[in-house]
């Protein structure tokens, strides 16, 4: 006899738990972790399941500081030798940040699932349960070992250092716009569709949450980039036009930054490529190079802020935090 694997599943809230309130007319989180879980058929044949009610919050809600205590949450039930891995249920509006979070920050081959819902309880077609279930299957899969954090949503099976969100309402929001899907779940297996993950891990239990990002626009000017030196933050995200180029009414902002010695992130507005200084006129990606910015490779500026956050709790070396964005990518 086959004994069953054991995984965790740490609820947070989101989507996954919402219902519609009829004095509010919209949703919101009202189900427990065993309430969404009584609606997911036939899991007991696939792992026992141990369930964790960590928060209800909706997606928007979820902070830096949160994830580092859900971090720190799951790295303990991952140290249980009776754990064989760790699923976290998520609102969708924030997943792809607290996935990466874990995955730059969590050190251990075992699997690491995040999913949620685009739907709620009160809709037809409520897909929490069936993502639920995929989740599981991910979380008990061999295959699954050593990739690091992965999300899976409508049986699709994600890096957490890839996926997206690119739609506000559809299934099949979450995607890769770098390598495609990990793998997917078909008849309770996970099938995967490449075998390569490079990884690094940011050793720290400390995050610097005075980062800022700005996205870039025609016309834009350096008042917000000034502004946020003045106030205190510690360094800024860029998420600039094309391969990495400003309008140069915001390079002196840059400059302003880069003469306080912050670092300065430069990633692009555009959903998919990387950034490079191949252009050279005002306020190009040389430009931005020559004053010392990093360069944040295909990270969309939301993943690059978390990663800058982070790296800022670890040290604040620039040669140490430049290496951590551009290894592979200048060096």
């Amino acid at each position: 006899m086959t004994t069953k694997k054991k995984v965790a599943i740490v609820f947070t809230g989101g989507t996954i738990s919402m219902t519609v309130d009829d004095q509010v007319g919209a949703a919101i989180p009202t189900l427990s972790g065993e309430q969404i879980l009584s609606m997911v058929t036939n899991i007991d044949k696939v792992a026992d399941i141990e369930v964790l009610n960590f928060a209800e919050i909706p997606g928007p809600h979820m902070t830096p500081y949160r994830m580092m205590e859900l971090k720190k949450y799951t790295e303990d039930l991952l140290a249980r030798e009776d754990i064989t891995g760790v699923i976290i249920t998520h609102g969708t509006d924030s997943l792809e940040e607290t996935a990466y979070f874990l995955d730059l920050t969590i050190d251990n081959p075992k699997p690491v699932i995040v999913t949620g819902a685009m739907r709620s309880s009160s809709e037809l077609g409520y897909d929490g349960s069936s993502n639920l279930s995929a989740a599981v299957c991910t979380a008990v899969s061999k295959d699954a070992i050593g990739k690091g954090v992965l999300v899976v949503l409508n049986n699709e099976v994600l890096l957490a250092s890839e996926a997206t969100k690119t739609n506000t309402l559809a299934l099949n929001t979450f995607q890769s716009l770098v390598g495609g899907p990990l793998g997917y779940i078909d008849c309770n297996e996970l099938v995967l569709l490449r075998d390569i993950v490079n990884r690094r891990v940011i050793k720290t239990d400390k995050i610097e949450s005075k980062v800022a990002l700005f996205k870039a626009c025609a016309g834009e000017n350096s008042d917000f980039i000034k502004a946020a030196v003045d106030l205190g933050y510690k360094g800024i995200v860029i998420e600039a036009m094309g391969r990495g180029n400003i309008p140069p009414e915001m390079l002196p902002g840059v400059e302003y930054a880069r003469e306080k010695n912050l670092p300065v992130v430069i990633v692009s507005r555009c959903h998919s490529g990387r950034v490079f200084d191949s252009y050279g006129y005002h306020g190009s990606g040389r430009d931005l190079r020559n004053l010392g910015c990093i360069f944040g490779g295909d990270l969309p500026g939301q993943k690059a802020r978390i990663k800058l956050m982070l790296a800022l709790g670890q040290t604040d070396d620039m040669d140490t935090i430049t290496d951590f964005f551009e290894r592979g990518i200048y060096a």
